[in-house]
């Protein structure tokens, strides 16, 4: 393991990513526990105020993000500095996308079905950085060769390739394969044979004339909507807590 770490992590300069990475994680695990037991009435925590003002931790998020990121720049991929700049902008980011849905809103929907956006986009930038920590580059530069690499055009050319793959399944209502195929650029394959979301910019052009794929595309997101709901439920529910609706209904069953 020790092996694998200096050779994959610590020689390219990718542990300052690493602890990122993991105070991200971290952070927002521990966001998420405190928060519940707030909301639960236990344990020592409570909501910050100043002046009668409600202060949300995506404001200290935010500074330390500041911080961690400027620090990061100033101290590049090496050193203390470095290691220490990472782990204060993993932190602050993690207090930030924690309230992503409270920013994207500008309202405080931490508790309720809008605030499940936040998890969502916890999950995807965890996964999407980890993919990148192993080794995944963005719009597939690395599976060029290093004859390739040294060619300009071969460069540009694939990444101009790829970025308009992920763009064309991005039209399709497909966001979040989009987001993954530019770092897996055979991810913008798949979604490009599949049948377009039917609200999506490529449905409402390509589909207007065409009744039977329209229908298809409908049924589609019906039916992947409803195979997907219960995971994202449980997923949601497990990670951060069960909305104040989903709590009101439990109360009215006792």
């Amino acid at each position: 393991m020790g092996d694998w770490l200096q050779r994959n992590i610590v020689e390219p300069g990718k542990l300052p990513l690493l602890l990122a990475l993991t105070a991200f994680i971290l952070t927002f695990l521990i966001t998420r526990v405190v928060t519940r037991l707030i909301r639960a009435g236990k344990g020592p925590f409570g909501n910050v105020s100043a002046g009668g003002v409600h202060i949300h931790h995506v404001v200290p998020g935010i500074v330390l993000t500041v911080v961690g990121g400027f620090g990061a720049v100033a101290g590049g991929r090496h050193g203390f500095g470095s290691a220490v700049s990472a782990v204060v902008f993993g932190i602050g980011a993690g207090l930030v996308l924690d309230e992503f849905a409270l920013v994207l809103h500008l309202d405080d929907v931490y508790w309720t079905e809008a605030g499940r956006k936040s998890v969502e986009v916890v999950v995807l930038t965890a996964a999407l950085v980890g993919l990148v920590l192993v080794g995944f580059v963005p719009f597939g530069v690395n599976d060029l060769s290093d004859e390739e690499l040294q060619d300009r055009g071969s460069v540009i050319s694939t990444v101009v390739v790829n970025f308009l793959l992920a763009l064309a399944v991005l039209s399709k209502g497909k966001a979040k394969m989009a987001i993954f195929s530019v770092i897996i650029p055979f991810v913008a394959l798949f979604g490009l044979v599949r049948v377009a979301r039917p609200d999506s910019p490529w449905a409402r052009r390509l589909y207007r004339r065409r009744p039977r794929a329209r229908a298809k595309a409908v049924l589609r997101a019906y039916h992947h909507d409803r195979r997907w709901a219960g995971p994202r439920r449980v997923l949601g529910d497990w990670l951060g807590g069960k909305t104040d609706a989903e709590l009101t209904r439990a109360a009215d069953h006792r």
